[in-house]
């Protein structure tokens, strides 16, 4: 990988650094040495003493200086050094300031979703003047419905982590309670909690108790040891950070629970988990390299990268970037759609329909499973739904 020749140019560099400085540091001390041994000499030089002269030790250290230099070959690290140098600087120019032209593809976009994306990016990021600035200038007055939303979700995560305010957050939490149990979110219960430690550090433990009673007496059922947990901790009242249950303190709770309450939201408020404008610059960072790589591979042998209509070699992502199920038919390698779905073997093999319908000529006969010794007809076969 890339990142992999970065590094291991990187360290070669770094090494011969060292190397460089060390020998630089030797050549100085040693020089420190002799011009000190001269120096003390001069001052304990007696006039009497005719026999040396000042002048004659000057001459001396001059020529032990010139031998050390001579002997000290400090040039070769620093050459050597150079040349590394140079090489790694080469080396990131290349792979991290690649020619992008190159990958680039004439494609039809639609410019609608494009500023969707773009506005819908803005104001979950919290930006509504840029955002509100691109629909006057794109007249996409449509995606200003989503302003509303998102600026309700920022004022009240901005609460949570300017002013260490949950009541914002535990206003939605209790307007949204059943789609929040719906969608499996304890978020209710984790801005409870967080309300019920802020308590305990500032208040009293009278109104500790009687909010843990009010507020978090309905979660017990389902999560009575966090409920436990909590009562224990109204023993340490006053001293909760030097006490086993410290981690509540952590101010990191404040900070995760903006993130999870962000997601919450979106995924209430029917918006996307993440962003799709973040998304997709992300996926096509990973996938760069590979398609890099190609371009400069067809380059070379003289093809034409934009004529491509499919990649020859697959590009992989992480996991991360995997939202729904694919299935690629194992016969025909085409990526199963509407008009050709994934269809279940009675061997529990799965083939896409236009590969079953080939291997049972357009289902006027029994076929046999490719991958096992079982024989099927088209009427076995079911329909599966990713």
């Amino acid at each position: 990988m890339e990142l992999n020749a970065i590094q291991d140019k990187f360290e070669r560099v770094a090494k011969k650094q060292k190397v460089s400085s060390s020998k630089s540091h030797e050549w100085m001390e040693q020089v420190g040495r002799e011009i000190e041994q001269a120096l003390a000499s001069i001052i304990q030089w007696d006039d009497k003493d005719s026999s040396i002269s000042i002048d004659q030790k000057i001459i001396e250290l001059k020529a032990k200086l010139q031998a050390i230099d001579s002997q000290s070959n400090l040039d070769r690290p620093q050459r050597e050094l150079n040349i590394d140098f140079a090489k790694y600087q080469k080396l990131l120019e290349k792979i991290l300031h690649p020619d992008l032209s190159k990958t680039y593809r004439n494609a039809d976009f639609d410019p609608h979703i494009i500023n969707q994306i773009i506005t819908h990016h803005f104001y979950r990021e919290g930006l509504f003047d840029v955002a509100d600035c691109l629909i006057r200038e794109a007249t996409e007055t449509e995606a200003i419905s989503l302003r509303v939303q998102f600026q309700e979700i920022h004022q009240i995560i901005d609460a949570l982590k300017s002013k260490r305010n949950l009541g914002p957050a535990l206003d939605w939490a209790s307007a949204n309670r059943e789609r929040l149990k719906d969608s499996g979110s304890d978020i209710e219960l984790k801005l409870h909690k967080l309300q019920f430690v802020d308590i305990i550090q500032n208040r009293n433990r009278a109104e500790a108790l009687k909010y843990i009673k009010t507020h978090l007496a309905p979660f017990a059922s389902s999560h009575m040891k966090e409920i436990q947990k909590l009562m224990g901790s109204l023993l340490w009242f006053g001293k909760l950070d030097k006490s086993p249950y410290a981690d509540m303190v952590d101010p990191i709770h404040w900070e995760n629970l903006s993130e999870e309450l962000m997601k919450t939201y979106c995924n209430v408020s029917g918006q996307p988990f993440t962003d799709p404008l973040s998304v997709t610059v992300a996926a096509g960072v990973e996938g760069l390299p590979t398609l890099l790589k190609l371009a400069s591979v067809m380059t070379g042998k003289k093809q034409d990268f934009q004529a491509m209509k499919q990649l020859p070699v697959p590009i992989e992502l992480g996991k991360s970037f995997q939202f729904h199920s694919v299935f690629v038919c194992p016969v025909s390698r085409d990526q199963s759609s509407e008009e050709n779905p994934p269809m279940l073997l009675p061997c529990g093999h799965v083939l896409c329909k236009q590969s079953i319908n080939k291997l049972s000529k357009c289902n006027t006969r029994n076929f046999k499973c490719p991958y096992c010794p079982l024989d099927a007809s088209v009427a076995q076969c079911k329909q599966l739904h990713f």
